[in-house]
């Protein structure tokens, strides 16, 4: 399964905040059934950012963001958040329903 999160950063912070995603990247690859990580900034808008993570699974996932050192990690990075639903399962993938044409 993968993750999106996306995030709104002001050109006055993306310093820090890049600062920010790598030490929380650092934080989720320490748990888990965490795959990997990248980060990006829109093509069409510089302050919006997406983190992707892939994991083993939607269990691992949770597990991961449970962990005390995560939290830690993620509360500056999270705080730029958009609040929307953010872990999705491959298409193809058994038990997901498939869009109807």
């Amino acid at each position: 399964m993968f993750a999106v999160t996306r995030l709104r950063v002001d050109a006055a912070e993306a310093t820090v905040v890049a600062e920010q995603v790598e030490a929380l990247l650092a934080a989720l690859a320490a748990r888990p059934g965490f795959r990997d990580g990248d980060v990006g900034r829109s093509a069409d808008d510089p302050t919006l950012w997406a983190l992707v993570t892939r994991w083993d699974g939607v269990g691992a996932y949770r597990r991961g963001l449970s962990a005390a050192e995560v939290k830690i990690a993620g509360a500056p990075v999270w705080m730029h958040a958009i609040d929307e639903p953010g872990a999705y399962l491959p298409a193809d993938e058994p038990g997901v329903p498939r869009a109807e044409a």
